[in-house]
């Protein structure tokens, strides 16, 4: 049985799992955390399932052999592709993936119309099809694959014409009509929020998935006796695939805090 002290592994296909990671360490600041951003193989959303499948494997591998006691898949895209050959592949291992959060927000407005935005795969996988099935009775969902929008987070262009012209082309068809909610389907999306805020208004709630993926994994934890017992905060080690300096200076601005080591650069190729 896994040590209640060993670290907790998180991966993402870049920086966007940082946003879930900042809600990880919220929730659970005791815990050690290992996180691995896959830049160098960004973006997923344009791979092919079976491509993402096996990133996912190499990443979980590289993680798990440093004696991770659970993994969080900080991607919607590998979780909608990979999550099912993870649990496959590491059956007593404690998994928690990242979803498009259309339960909250169609439990917060009923009836509502409510905007997911997401990477072409994970609109197109069957995994999502499925999820949107059981609350199209509930709620009008309206998919929108925004690809080429994660790019953006990664080379840290978070304001400016480019990037508000994207979003402008994206989400003006829908500032004419009353907009409930927008998903944030996309763990890279919530690094964006005080853009689509503005473009959206203040009246249209931003729901991102980071939140309930850090309850689920307290839970998950609680439920196998994992939580960790040390009485102080835990550390959070970061790797990259690619350019570990710049993850590094933006990892530092998206989680709001000093590093207290450098960014570690790792190869999943070559392991």
């Amino acid at each position: 049985m896994p040590d209640c002290r060993a670290p907790v592994a998180v991966f993402d296909s870049g920086l966007g799992g940082i946003s879930v990671l900042r809600e990880l360490v919220r929730t659970l600041p005791r815990e050690n955390y290992l996180y691995f951003g896959d830049s160098l193989h960004a973006p997923y959303g344009t791979k092919t399932p079976q491509e993402v499948v096996d990133l996912s494997l190499q990443a979980a591998d590289r993680l798990l052999a440093q004696g991770a006691k659970a993994l969080v898949v900080a991607c919607n895209t590998a979780t909608s592709a990979a999550i099912r050959t993870l649990r496959k592949t590491y059956p007593e291992l404690a998994i928690v993936g990242t979803e498009p959060a259309i339960k909250p927000a169609v439990e917060r407005h009923p009836g509502g119309r409510i905007l997911m935005l997401a990477t072409a795969m994970t609109v197109q996988e069957e995994k999502f099809q499925r999820l949107k099935a059981q609350y199209d009775d509930q709620a009008q969902i309206i998919p929108i694959a925004c690809s080429g929008l994660m790019e953006y987070v990664e080379q840290g262009v978070l304001r400016g014409a480019e990037v508000e012209g994207y979003l402008l082309d994206k989400l003006e068809p829908y500032l004419k009509v009353p907009i409930d909610a927008v998903v944030l389907g996309c763990t890279h999306y919530p690094l964006l929020m005080d853009l689509i805020g503005e473009i959206m208004g203040p009246e249209v709630t931003l729901i991102d998935t980071g939140e309930e993926a850090a309850w689920e994994l307290k839970r998950t934890l609680k439920a196998k006796d994992l939580l960790s017992d040390r009485a102080q905060e835990g550390t959070t080690t970061l790797y990259a695939s690619d350019q570990p300096e710049d993850f590094g200076s933006m990892a530092k601005h998206f989680l709001q805090e000093e590093l207290t080591s450098p960014v570690l650069q790792v190869n999943i190729d070559r392991y």
